[in-house]
């Protein structure tokens, strides 16, 4: 369990000019892509037309897994967006998940889930324009009255806004909470136990009783069972918010 807690964001870890920055985002971004990326490669290499090993029979399953949630939520006709789901929730888990090895999350940075709310967000567009038409996009702005434009481009551009800030804030508040119990059991026990003689209240400071047990438990929930949750609700979003906006082409 990590007890530093980056509010305003990931730590810069090296300086370039022109005003750019390396991050500790990008870099265990990067690391956590490069992992998937072996995975695949691996899962997916020497591949038989009938499944001849494990590894093979797995990958088969997740495929299928993940076509079928596809296409329960969103229909056949979206079953091109299979890789891209994947994609996402395996990268929003992963990055979550990367927690637990006292690395800083990327999901822990309000700019990574502000850019898959974004990209999100295009294909939302795209498809709204492409159902209506740009006039009919236009107009849809401005109904049921004229006088609620203002408020239906505000309702547009929350869409992004609020899935960047619910992932954003799961992983986050987590992250905080599990810290702050984790000082707190710190301090108890240095009230209950400082008062030993000698070298008994010294062991008490080197070895926190109190500290065991419990943030294990909150680690389990925040960064395992938590992770999962909010990679599952964002790909679930997505999935319902971009076929809700192509549901007249659809039908």
């Amino acid at each position: 369990m990590h007890t530093q807690i980056e509010i305003t964001g990931a730590k810069i870890l090296l300086e370039l000019p022109f005003g750019l920055t390396i991050t500790e985002t990008q870099v265990n971004m990067w690391i956590v892509m490069a992992l998937i990326t072996g995975v695949c490669i691996w899962l997916t290499h020497d591949l038989k037309v009938k499944p001849t090993s494990k590894r093979q029979i797995i990958a088969e399953y997740l495929v299928n897994l993940v076509t079928n949630f596809v296409e329960g939520n969103m229909g056949k006709k979206f079953k091109s967006y299979t890789p891209f789901v994947a994609a996402l929730f395996s990268l929003a888990m992963c990055c979550s998940l990367i927690s637990l090895l006292g690395m800083y999350s990327p999901t822990s940075d309000l700019n990574t889930t502000i850019g898959w709310a974004l990209i999100v967000f295009f294909i939302i567009t795209y498809y709204k324009i492409k159902t209506n038409g740009p006039l009919g996009y236009a107009k849809s702005l401005t109904e049921p009255i004229f006088i609620m434009t203002p408020m239906n481009i505000i309702g547009e551009f929350s869409t992004p806004i609020s899935m960047a800030f619910r992932l954003f804030g799961n992983v986050a508040s987590g992250s905080v909470i599990s810290a702050l119990v984790y000082a707190a059991l710190a301090w108890l026990n240095g009230v209950i136990f400082g008062w030993l003689p000698g070298f008994l209240g010294e062991w008490a400071d080197l070895f926190p009783i109190l500290q065991l047990g419990l943030p294990a438990v909150l680690s389990l929930y925040f960064d395992i069972f938590s992770s999962v949750l909010q990679a599952f609700i964002f790909c679930m979003l997505t999935m319902l918010y971009i076929a809700s906006a192509a549901q007249t082409e659809e039908a």
